[in-house]
């Protein structure tokens, strides 16, 4: 299994985490804030630049208030989809 941030399935994973951020009104200056890293973090994971792990994405969800579980459930349902 590859650990490119540029699988289809990692694509789907960063969009998902991008649109759920905006849908929640939060800036990616705000997200890092909540996550005490750098904006620049938010943007490099985002952009595909940086990998995420599930401790990192169970963080993401939670500084903008969703369920890790229900965000990770639309990724495993559009990748589904596909």
């Amino acid at each position: 299994m590859t650990t490119s941030t540029h699988t289809e399935e990692y694509q789907v994973l960063r969009a998902i985490l991008r649109d759920a951020r905006l849908n929640a009104g939060v800036t990616q200056q705000q997200l890092a804030e909540k996550l005490g890293k750098p904006q620049s973090y938010v943007a490099k994971v985002e952009g595909g630049e940086r990998r995420i792990d599930v401790n990192e994405f169970i963080a993401f969800a939670r500084a903008i208030d969703i369920d890790p579980t229900t965000l990770f459930r639309s990724v495993l349902a559009k990748l589904k989809s596909q």
